[in-house]
């Protein structure tokens, strides 16, 4: 009996060794099937699902904020009211913090109080941060770092002949020809004159650019246009052609902005029968208001012997029509049908 009740015991003990033994082993599968894989990185503290965790979350929203575009010429970009700074000073983290310029183009930093920033580049403005903090004996030789963390909204405005008129967003300065490609371009009644106005200083001022569409003329790639100004393309000037010809009106002076008697005339379809060429006029306004007439000696330059009239914005061709013409035209008309009805 004795060792029946052995033998019972020794079954009951290897049963529940080996159960035990099993739930250890399910128990570290299932620790292995639901154990998150390790984040590529070593420590971060950022999880993929909800956001940055731990005392590296401030840190990490500024490791992870999305990629933004810069100007080209970023070197040259000025602070402005309204930027936000990133500050950081190696071995000094309470000086690592954010910054944003006010309204004067200060930043105000702890124990030293504020310093004026608007104007300069972020090299200009880390290297008198530095000096600001030797000068006030607070680090005897800070290595000071500035990044942009938000930028200042600044725009140019762009009217008149252009396809998309309206504001342009710009960071730097830009060429001329740079900030009417952002524009859509130039329209077809563009003429050759830009005009840039400045809004620096207590009055603004004005440019007046005159360019050529000659792709040897460089004006527009050598002008520059800074954020806050307004460019204006002008539109072409306008010259009317009137009397006896084919389709009078008024013409754009599209050719470069230059338009000269016979390349008007040309545009209006040539003269008519009755036209009195030789008795053609040019009226011109002058700048004083006052009106002048020229005589067009149309038959000389049609034999080329004088070069053809320059013509100005606003001028006015007129070709008179000659009475006689019309008396000899209605003649020979009146001839002709009391002929065609004799026939009939």
């Amino acid at each position: 009996m004795q060792r029946a009740y052995k033998s019972l015991l020794v079954k009951y003990t290897a049963t529940t060794l080996a159960l035990m033994a099993m739930n250890a082993l399910f128990s570290i599968s299932a620790a292995a099937q639901f154990t998150p894989a390790p984040k590529v990185g070593g420590t971060s503290s950022f999880d993929t699902a909800n956001g940055p965790t731990g005392i590296d979350a401030a840190t990490a929203r500024h490791r992870i904020s999305p990629l933004a575009a810069v100007p080209e010429d970023f070197s040259t970009l000025k602070l402005a009211p309204g930027f936000l700074l990133r500050m950081e000073v190696y071995d000094t983290p309470e000086y690592s913090l954010e910054l944003r310029v006010d309204s004067t183009g200060d930043i105000n930093l702890p124990m030293l109080g504020k310093v004026h920033v608007a104007d300069l580049t972020l090299v200009e403005a880390a290297s008198k941060i530095a000096s600001s903090l030797r000068d006030g004996k607070i680090l005897n030789n800070p290595d000071v770092n500035l990044n942009i963390e938000e930028y200042a909204g600044r725009e140019v405005t762009v009217l008149g002949e252009v396809r998309t008129p309206g504001r342009v967003e710009m960071l730097a300065p830009r060429h001329l020809d740079d900030v009417i490609a952002m524009a859509g371009g130039e329209t077809e009644f563009a003429g050759k004159t830009v005009e840039i106005r400045h809004q620096t200083g207590a009055e603004p001022r004005s440019d007046v650019i005159h360019y050529s569409r000659n792709s040897d003329n460089h004006i527009l790639s050598d002008t520059v246009v800074r954020p806050g100004d307004t460019v204006t393309v002008k539109r072409a000037g306008i010259v009317y052609v009137l009397g006896g010809v084919t389709r009078p009106g008024g013409y754009l002076m599209q050719e470069d902005g230059d338009l000269n008697v016979t390349q008007a005339l040309a545009l209006a379809y040539g003269t008519t029968m009755p036209a009195a060429v030789g008795s053609m006029r040019l009226i011109r306004k002058k700048d004083d208001g006052m009106v002048e007439e020229m005589p067009i000696p149309y038959r000389d330059i049609v034999k080329g012997k004088v070069a053809p009239m320059r013509l100005q914005a606003e001028d006015v061709i007129y070709v008179p029509i000659s009475k006689t013409k019309v008396f000899l035209s209605a003649g020979l008309m009146n001839t002709a049908v009391a002929a065609a009805v004799l026939y009939h």
